[in-house]
């Protein structure tokens, strides 16, 4: 409990980069860069596997399934952006097979 401090330290520090981040990509690269991202979510979910497991009790564990839950949710949402995105530059005789 006593990194607490540093824990919090560095969540809103990656929230603060994350923000200036997005906001510095261009509309036509959001979307190949959000596909590209998934890999990064991928190993999100697997550190919060890892943080649900833990030995810290309750909250650990609370916080870890919330944690994957997210995880999931943006890693499959990627995905399904990512294949309509893909979807639109399919020629009309090949949506019809």
């Amino acid at each position: 409990m006593e990194n607490i401090g540093l824990l919090l330290f560095v969540f809103v520090l990656a929230i603060f980069l994350g923000l200036e981040l997005i906001a510095k990509v261009p509309s036509q690269l959001h979307t190949p860069l959000m596909s590209g991202s998934n890999a990064i979510s991928g190993i999100s979910v697997v550190g919060a596997i890892l943080a649900a497991r833990a030995d810290g009790g309750i909250a650990m564990i609370v916080l870890g399934t919330l944690a994957v839950a997210l995880a999931m949710i943006n890693v499959v949402g990627g995905y399904l952006v990512t294949d309509r995105m893909l979807g639109m530059f399919k020629h009309k005789s090949q949506e019809k097979k």
